[in-house]
């Protein structure tokens, strides 16, 4: 059973409908190869509709045929390499990576060609190409494949990094990504694949990259999370509105552009700030977000900055022991409750 909190189904403006994360992503690759002749995907089954098999009566080879919905085998330096010389010269690639860890093969292609490449040249090109890299802990994967690596496209300069924790953000974002004339890593998050949202089905529909959502209005803690994470921190927030403590969850959505303004404005207010992140405890995005915090907002605070994360193991590959892993509702609210305590 999926669930749609208040405070989404209110942000979502105008028709919507109905769709699964992973549908939602479909359907704005759909929508902006039909706006824009220069899109293109690449990547394994993409013919077939998507990287595990056909989805829907049609596939997007059938309507926009094979020239622009290129099946690739598994060879990701050629796929990010592809994106960057395409790039170059004016197309849009859209490229699915089957799962983030793989991406690594593709290291100097991503984090050197497309990073830089427009810097090392003076500006004299764009390069609008959007890298899927779905991820997350989901379905005990194990060590190579449940991977969360958004922070090294923060550790890159040149990238935009987004994740969306929605069905409507998976879209708007990817649309966003897609029009944006730089490289953007879009870490989709394998765990939402089937919950459903409702999702704005006007095709100008964008959600801009940079810009967080601060979904819930607290005064005792500023909580800062994406991705899957929204989730769970949404069900904290609510266990602990029961008990009179009142949290702020800010969605970032996109950690490259942060949105630091909106984070810096919450965290002035309550004096206590959390950060909440699927992805390892050490050098992690958490790890990033509470230094900047400290150096803008030492004298504000009334407590230590905590993060909530992964434990620095690999991935399990059992079920059992990957849902460890991820932070729980339980683990949040514990740490939320302590902090506003202080």
């Amino acid at each position: 059973m999926s669930t749609v909190t208040s405070a989404e189904a209110a942000r979502v403006e105008g028709e919507t409908k109905r769709m699964r994360y992973i549908e939602a992503i479909e359907s704005a690759i759909w929508e902006e190869m039909a706006r824009d002749e220069s899109v293109f995907t690449l990547g394994q089954g993409v013919s077939i509709g998507g990287f595990f098999g056909k989805k829907g009566a049609k596939t997007l080879a059938e309507e926009f045929g094979t020239k622009r919905v290129r099946d690739s085998g598994i060879t990701e330096a050629f796929m990010a390499g592809s994106a960057a010389g395409a790039a170059m010269v004016g197309m849009r690639p859209i490229i699915q990576m089957g799962f983030a860890g793989f991406s690594l093969i593709a290291g100097d292609e991503i984090y050197h060609k497309l990073a830089k490449w427009r810097y090392m040249h003076g500006g004299k090109f764009e390069l609008p190409a959007v890298i899927r890299l779905p991820g997350g802990h989901q379905d005990a994967a194990g060590p190579e494949h449940s991977n969360s690596y958004e922070v090294l496209g923060m550790h890159m300069p040149g990238l935009k990094v987004v994740v969306p924790g929605t069905a409507a953000d998976a879209k708007g974002l990817l649309k966003a990504a897609v029009r944006d004339p730089n490289p953007v890593l879009f870490h989709e998050v394998r765990s939402l694949n089937f919950i459903k949202g409702p999702v704005p089905t006007d095709p100008d529909f964008v959600v801009p990259i940079g810009v967080a959502e601060v979904v819930t209005v607290g005064s005792d803690v500023t909580l800062i999370t994406y991705g899957h994470m929204r989730k769970e921190s949404l069900t904290a927030a609510a266990e602990l509105a029961a008990e009179g403590i009142s949290v702020e969850v800010i969605d970032l959505k996109s950690l490259v552009p942060l949105d630091y303004p909106t984070v810096f404005e919450s965290v002035a207010k309550t004096g206590r700030a959390m950060v909440v992140n699927e992805a390892a405890l050490t050098a992690g995005p958490a790890s990033e977000i509470a230094v900047k915090i400290y150096e803008e907002l030492f004298a504000s605070l009334k407590a230590p900055v905590v993060r909530v994360c992964a434990p620095d193991v690999p991935a399990p590959q059992t079920l059992r022991l990957e849902a460890m892993m991820r932070p729980t509702p339980e683990q949040i609210a514990s740490a939320a409750r302590e902090l506003a305590s202080k």
